[in-house]
């Protein structure tokens, strides 16, 4: 039996999901998501210039009918800012799907959590199917999911940072509680730390900065993609108990003695 993502009835071999930001080079991006096997595709609609249709934008250089495109609301400080932002994102892709992105913070980009429960609530309203990113807050995850979000995303560690999972133990909880799909979403660094947040039942992650900023992109999504798929593998072998004493990987019946 196949091991699929699903998310609002659309199903992925893939549990990698990459964004576009970042990157040096469309080359690099380019390789970067065919090596990774990544199969959605985040795009900050803001930071595209739309005013010229003759110039193109990064949607220019993506397979649409290989790729879920997943629009996000980054640089939205407001609620308003990202409800604007996720309309425009549905004439633009004529998708409903968007990544719902509120961070008045600038210094930390810390996501805000009642900005976001008041964008979801509209949203939702409206048609749309929506991920939120959030902080690794357990109470948040499940209001957003009783309120009808296809996902939680909850961080890692801060955007870009690249520290890794810091909210382990929040994230455990979300984990733990949640019915809808948890994607890991920022902080992480290498692949063992997407590694570790699928050993512990994350059903996907999200990476960028680690991708786009790493000195080879396209080996670095080859790695994150197997990190992903060693990590996913674990937690369905399911880990053996911790234990506070050693315990012999040998049989002790019928050893011979001296």
């Amino acid at each position: 039996m196949k091991d699929l993502l699903s998310i609002d009835g659309k199903t992925f071999k893939s549990r990698l999901m990459t964004g576009t930001g970042k990157h040096r080079s469309i080359k690099d991006l380019i390789e970067s998501v065919e090596l990774s096997e990544t199969e959605i595709i985040t795009v900050a609609i803001r930071r595209l210039n739309l005013d010229n249709p003759n110039q193109k934008t990064i949607l220019d250089h993506l397979d649409w009918n290989k790729y879920q495109i997943l629009p996000n609301t980054a640089g939205s400080t407001t609620s308003e800012e990202a409800i604007f932002c996720a309309k425009l994102a549905r004439e633009v892709t004529g998708s409903n799907w968007v990544k719902i992105e509120v961070i008045p913070d600038s210094k930390y980009l810390l996501p805000d959590p009642i900005g976001t429960v008041e964008t979801a609530k509209v949203l939702i309203n409206e048609g749309f199917t929506c991920l939120p990113y959030i902080g690794a807050d357990p109470v948040l995850a499940k209001r957003l999911e009783d309120l009808g979000c296809a996902t939680v995303m909850p961080l890692g560690s801060p955007i870009g940072s690249g520290k890794g999972v810091t909210t382990k133990e929040e994230i455990q909880i979300i984990i733990e509680n949640s019915s809808i799909p948890v994607v890991i979403d920022a902080g992480l660094g290498v692949p063992s730390d997407a590694s570790l947040v699928m050993e512990m039942g994350a059903d996907a992650v999200l990476v960028n900065t680690a991708i786009a900023q790493a000195q080879n992109p396209g080996l670095m999504g080859k790695a994150f993609k197997e990190g992903v798929t060693a990590g996913r593998n674990a937690f369905l072998a399911g880990r053996i108990p911790i234990i506070d004493s050693a315990s012999p990987s040998s049989p002790t019946a019928g050893t011979i003695n001296s």
